[in-house]
């Protein structure tokens, strides 16, 4: 596995993340809604609430994206281009030249005798025996 692929995956989780973490966190109006009892202050993270775990989250997982984002473009930068399959395929190789050229053909043909059987009617066509 190619360190392109490794970063890329890398990148990929942490935004999936930190997608997840922004969507967890409470909105500027959140604390309006906890001062007419929405019960804001028994939840998981404390009474406190949760505002300083998933900000540090937040922040780290922005940094590693962005880490990620830059390293990704200089290794995109660097990378070779693909070989193209159909550039590399040879034309001669790929189709074997004949022997003669098609006018050395029909003067052969030409030059072979006739048999004088007309060979447009079957009847006169010689079986072998």
């Amino acid at each position: 596995m190619s360190l392109f692929a490794i970063v890329l995956s890398v990148h990929v989780l942490v935004a999936a993340l930190m997608i997840g973490l922004i969507l967890i966190q409470h909105g500027k109006g959140a604390d309006a809604g906890a001062a007419f009892g929405s019960g804001a202050s028994g939840t998981v993270f404390g009474s406190k609430g949760s505002g300083s775990f998933l900000t540090r989250s937040t922040a780290m997982l922005a940094t590693a994206f962005f880490i990620t984002s830059l390293t990704l473009a200089y290794l995109g930068a660097n990378r070779t281009a693909p070989d193209n399959i159909i550039d590399n395929i040879s034309i001669n190789s790929a189709v074997s030249p004949t022997e003669s050229s098609p006018d050395d053909l029909i003067n052969r043909l030409a030059e072979q005798p006739a048999t004088g059987a007309d060979k447009s009617n079957p009847a006169d066509i010689p079986i072998p025996e």
